[in-house]
């Protein structure tokens, strides 16, 4: 009865519909929420893959000091995109210190040495100091809506999680013929060890299919932020260069879907992501 019971809750759980942020959450005015964001950007929380073989997401809370940390994330994916980043061997593992050379968009590098991804050599097979591996670091940053949450998160891949997500991409979404925001995914984390090095791996998984009027809502949502987030990629590329190996953020407005207000939101690429990897 009991394991019964179980997986009536969690179906039901796993069918509840999905909160579009229609709306802030509160019952305040939107001139007032627009008063209180006047002059500030609207930045999407920043989620990294944790090294050293850690199972749990580090979040951001309300007070800095004291972050959230959770098992899995679940949502929908709004859009994903390739980024690069290369930093010169023997810096590459240190904190704060940015890459010398970045891609947001996986084509077109900043800084030194810049140019197209590739057909650069610090991209390919083999530029590593191992011999093997790439110098620069291939990435994906992913958006992931939450359900009832006003902003989607930004997730970085690192290079040991692009092939599960690859994976995943394939058999849920691209030999079903279906689009990436039309279903609820499911984020988590697998420990994985190479030569005595444990690191951590992004796991993913569907949790259900979209469909009628709840998918025809995603969509609508979704395709609004698609078109955002791609002209402030192009934006960016077409008119900021990298200084110091770091990018200045863009502060394009961003129209949400159905809440009658803009938000200027920062577009940051992660500017973290140096976790060793195996060798």
């Amino acid at each position: 009865m009991f394991s019964q019971n179980n997986q009536t809750n969690t179906t039901v759980m796993e069918c509840a519909q999905f909160i579009l942020p229609t709306a802030m959450g509160t019952n305040a005015p939107s001139d007032d929420l627009s008063e209180d964001m006047e002059g500030l950007r609207l930045t999407f929380p920043k989620v990294k893959i944790p090294g050293g073989g850690v199972l749990q997401f580090e979040m951001e809370s309300d007070n800095p000091e004291r972050p959230d940390y959770v098992p899995e994330l679940e949502g929908i994916l709004l859009f994903n995109h390739p980024a690069n980043s290369y930093w010169p061997e023997g810096e590459e593992y240190e904190d704060n210190t940015p890459p010398l050379c970045q891609s947001l968009d996986g084509k077109i590098g900043y800084g030194n040495p810049g140019g197209l991804c590739a057909s650069c050599g610090f991209n390919t097979f083999g530029s590593a100091s191992n011999g093997r591996g790439k110098a620069c670091k291939n990435q994906r940053t992913l958006y992931l809506l939450r359900s009832g949450e006003f902003v989607p998160i930004q997730i970085s891949l690192p290079p040991t999680s692009l092939t599960p997500y690859n994976s995943f991409y394939n058999a849920a979404f691209a030999r079903r013929q279906r689009p990436l925001y039309s279903s609820i995914v499911r984020i988590g984390l697998k420990r994985m060890s190479s030569n005595g090095y444990d690191y951590s791996v992004a796991t993913f998984c569907k949790v259900r299919d979209l469909s009628g009027e709840e998918l025809a809502a995603v969509k609508a949502y979704a395709d609004t932020f698609r078109v955002q987030i791609k002209n402030t990629l192009i934006e960016q590329a077409a008119s900021k260069e990298l200084e110091s190996g770091a990018i200045e953020v863009g502060s394009g407005s961003m129209d949400l879907p159905d809440n009658e207000a803009h938000f200027s939101v920062g577009m940051g690429i992660v500017d973290g992501e140096r976790e060793k990897l195996p060798a």
